[in-house]
């Protein structure tokens, strides 16, 4: 009799969560530019339709020199009336991350890419780097339904080298 109660449980929490309506996040531009081309080459950078509602995130570049020396600039934007700031604005050391990995929020950022990224070493970088079919995005933060846009500016040794910009779609559950 007790295993029915147990059945019972399991099925309506398996319901509540299947049912329930998540936060839906949805990739619809990416833009890379390198600003040195002699240093990186960007082969392509772009986002693949799977359906209405999935993207994928794909991106090719070559580091023709070594770069050891990696800073990384996050920027988030809001749209309304243009983009605005929102919520971050943040440079890091990008090589010392992927030794200690001791920073909680580029944490974050990190664990959705490691999977599909080539970039999961530590420095020098050099040769083929990329993030192929990157699609499943669990945001960990609440944010307003909306439009936005993240800024990465790669700096290798202390100049801007190549910048990448993901616009997605944000909508927060109801």
């Amino acid at each position: 009799m007790d295993y029915k109660v147990v059945i019972v449980g399991i099925y309506l929490i398996a319901s509540l969560l299947l049912c329930s309506e998540a936060p839906t996040v949805k990739m619809t531009n990416a833009v890379c530019k390198s600003y040195n081309k002699s240093w990186v080459a960007v082969h392509y950078c772009r986002l693949k339709a799977y359906s209405r509602i999935k993207t994928s995130l794909n991106i090719n570049a070559t580091f023709l020199e070594p770069a050891n020396n990696i800073h990384l600039h996050l920027k988030m934007m809001k749209k309304a009336s243009g983009y605005k700031p929102f919520l971050f604005d943040y440079t890091f050391d990008a090589c010392e991350f992927m030794r200690k990995r001791n920073q909680p929020f580029v944490k974050l950022i990190w664990n959705l890419i490691k999977d599909v990224s080539t970039v999961n070493h530590t420095c020098p970088y050099v040769g083929l780097q990329m993030v192929h079919d990157f699609h499943h995005i669990q945001f960990p933060l609440n944010m307003p339904s909306g439009d936005y846009l993240l800024l990465f500016d790669w700096i290798f040794d202390g100049k801007p080298q190549f910048a990448t910009n993901v616009y997605f779609n944000f909508v927060e559950d109801s």
